[in-house]
Order: C-alpha cells, then sequence, then structure tokens
C-alpha cells in the first residue's frame, strides 16, 4: 500500500512539473515595446461586445487571460478584483479574456463566476482563441499591461506566490505604479503560472 501511496504522489508531482513546464515552453511572440495586439468585438458577460479600442481614454490597460475551471486563475480572482478597486481611479483598466472552449469556460459558464464573484472588470470570450494566439499566451492567468500607446510594457504574472499570504514580490503593481510615474518597470517580464490554455486543434 505504501508503495502505491508513493506512486500516487510521484505521479501527482509530475503531473504539476508537468503543468509548469508547459507554461513555459510556448515562448510568447511578444516583446516589450511591441504594438499590443488588437481585439474587436468579443462578447462580455455584460451581454456587450468589446474592442481593445473601447479602452482609449484609460492610461494603461491590463490583459490578463484567465478562465472559470483552472485552480490558479481562481486564487487570482479576489487579487484582480481589488486591483481594479485600488488602479481604477489612477486611470487603469483591466480586461479579462478567456480564449478556453472547454464547456467550464464556455461564455454561459462565465457569467455565472463573474456575477458569483462580483467581478468589476470586463470578462470577455473569444471562442476563436486568436487573441490569445497573438498576445502568445500560454497560462490562465497571464498579464499583459499596455501602456498608453497599447505598446507592451509588462508581461508574466500578477506576483510570485499563488498563495496570497506568501506574496513577496508584486511585479504587476509595481509596473503600474512605475508606469504612472512615467518611470520604466523594475521587471519587465516575469514567468506566468498557472494552467496551460486549452487550445483548439
Amino acid at each position: 500500500m505504501r508503495s502505491l501511496e508513493k506512486c500516487a504522489v510521484l505521479l501527482a508531482l509530475l503531473a504539476v512539473v508537468g503543468l509548469a513546464l508547459s507554461c513555459q515552453a510556448a515562448e510568447t511572440k511578444l516583446k516589450i515595446g511591441d504594438k499590443a495586439p488588437d481585439f474587436k468585438d468579443l462578447p462580455g458577460v455584460d451581454g456587450k461586445k468589446h474592442s481593445l479600442s473601447d479602452y482609449a481614454d484609460a492610461k494603461l490597460v491590463v490583459v490578463v487571460f484567465t478562465c472559470n475551471h483552472c485552480p490558479v486563475a481562481k486564487a487570482y480572482e479576489d487579487r484582480i478584483i481589488q486591483f481594479q478597486k485600488d488602479y481604477k481611479d489612477k486611470g487603469v483598466q483591466v480586461v479579462a479574456i478567456n480564449v478556453n472552449n472547454i464547456p467550464a469556460d464556455r461564455l454561459d459558464k462565465m457569467i455565472e463566476r463573474a456575477k458569483e464573484k462580483g467581478f468589476n472588470f470586463p470578462y470577455l470570450y473569444d471562442e476563436t482563441q486568436q487573441s490569445g494566439r497573438e498576445y502568445g499566451a500560454t497560462c490562465t492567468p497571464h498579464f499583459f499591461v499596455l501602456c498608453q500607446e497599447r505598446k507592451i510594457a509588462y508581461m508574466g504574472a500578477m506576483d510570485d506566490n499563488n498563495n496570497p499570504d506568501k506574496v513577496k514580490e508584486h511585479w504587476l503593481r509595481d509596473a503600474i505604479d512605475a508606469l504612472l510615474a512615467g518611470k520604466t518597470p523594475p521587471k519587465q517580464v516575469t514567468q506566468q503560472r498557472g494552467c496551460s490554455i486549452k487550445w483548439d486543434k
């Protein structure tokens, strides 16, 4: 029995390692300073269509690729909600995009999740997955900060720990604070973490 338990633990660890590797294997095509890919007419949980141009008045836009089912994405929901509260009046707009087409991540379930959690930012569905591919997103969540000229100014993770009580590095907040002050983010690229995006064949 002990041998079987050890085997189960080993398989679980390998699964976690495989998840991490899957997020690292597909490197983003974008580089810091590149023009942010556009997105148009994506349906949101509010019943409206959304385009990047809708947020032209925002000083900075934070595009985060996320989803409903991923435990890592769920671990960041409250942090993203709080982030939007803290920076909304400073001209920062969060836009969440889900490109997974599995049943748990489709628009009807997104609407339920957004209502349950009280999302205070647009949550958009891209069933074509085009936006995710153009940004080079690999994980949920994967963050991209667009400066006022809508160029990529930061990309990667929100912070350094899935457990909010153990976070020591607030990379996204540091990047936003620097950009609002007219400075370069102290770190412009960090390693994204989470569940691999479920690309259609």
